[in-house]
């Protein structure tokens, strides 16, 4: 059983994402769009990148590579299923969450750590961590501002579904603290089923000790089943 960690055109992160998945000891692997899903997968993880090079939006290309129907299946059939930046991207595009993410508010690429509040600690990405509890993960995005319509924020909020909101490192939810001018704070958000997120930051550079911290591992361990 192993988290497959999708391929596609332009994507950067994936290395990245199996080498913090082995780091705490959950079998990954690389898997090329165009050939599928493995039978035998025990997760999802869309990693980050420039999947066809952000052409029309990012993520909207990839959203429609066949392989996005069999993991939009297994997210159906209750396979965890992480975004990561990109992978959120797609993630919106093909439809495993609501919202969009669209162009910083300063309109230019943001790199940079950043704080993020726990805001439901009652799912397989957060249960490593409190409810409130604050973390540093980092972020690189040009289109990471996440917008959604009134009427779908107040259901998002009132289903439970934000798992992370940029704050500052007390844990205020501030405009100050907002990167990149998402719609409530929000970085991160599940699907229908809270086996499915996407999430902007990068957990898995802040996985390794000595590479970016370890706040990230919470997130990953999501894939670990227990």
């Amino acid at each position: 059983m192993t988290v497959a960690v999708i391929q596609f055109g332009g994507s950067n992160c994936d290395r990245d994402a199996v080498r913090a998945l082995a780091h705490l000891g959950i079998d990954a692997e690389r898997v090329w769009h165009e050939d599928g899903l493995p039978e035998d997968a025990s997760g999802i993880l869309i990693p980050g990148g420039f999947s066809y090079g952000d052409y029309l939006r990012a993520g909207a290309m990839a959203a429609r590579s066949p392989v996005m129907a069999e993991v939009r299946e297994a997210a159906d059939e209750g396979v965890p299923v992480l975004g990561v930046c990109n992978g959120a991207q797609i993630g919106c595009e093909s439809g495993l969450t609501d919202g969009v993410f669209t162009t910083n508010e300063s309109a230019r690429f943001q790199c940079e750590h950043v704080f993020l509040r726990v805001e439901n600690a009652d799912t397989p990405w957060t249960r490593a961590y409190d409810e409130g509890d604050v973390v540093e993960i980092p972020i690189a995005h040009g289109e990471g501002r996440f917008e959604i319509t009134a009427e779908r924020y107040e259901r998002l909020v009132a289903e439970d579904r934000v798992l992370f909101r940029y704050c500052d490192a007390e844990g205020n939810v501030t405009d100050e603290a907002n990167p990149n001018g998402s719609t409530g704070n929000v970085a991160g958000i599940l699907g229908k089923r809270d086996t499915v997120a996407v999430l902007m930051p990068h957990p898995e550079r802040a996985t390794l000790p000595d590479v970016g911290g370890t706040d990230g591992q919470g997130v990953l361990r999501g894939f670990d089943g227990e």
